[in-house]
């Protein structure tokens, strides 16, 4: 049987993550399933959440995205100094 859970305690949970603890944690800490948490951030913010690997993922990516602009910029640069 599910049990309803007070605003506050939904509140506080939702901050927490925003705030970069993880939702397996905080599911542990508060008896809450990772399930309901992600439930919350869904209609909090009205999209979907970006697990933890997504974002390294996305972050390595966007690291390497720079490194390459870096590069191509560089040797404009240099292509310019040529001529």
């Amino acid at each position: 049987m599910s049990r309803r859970i007070g605003k506050a305690i939904k509140e506080e949970v939702i901050s927490k993550v925003q705030a970069g603890e993880r939702v397996v944690e905080l599911a542990e800490q508060y008896g809450i399933s990772t399930k309901t948490i992600y439930g919350w951030l869904r209609q909090d913010t009205g999209e979907g959440v970006v697990s933890m690997l997504q974002y390294n993922k996305l972050k390595r990516e966007n690291e390497e995205l720079k490194r390459l602009i870096g590069e191509l910029t560089l040797n404009m640069h240099l292509q310019k100094k040529l001529k």
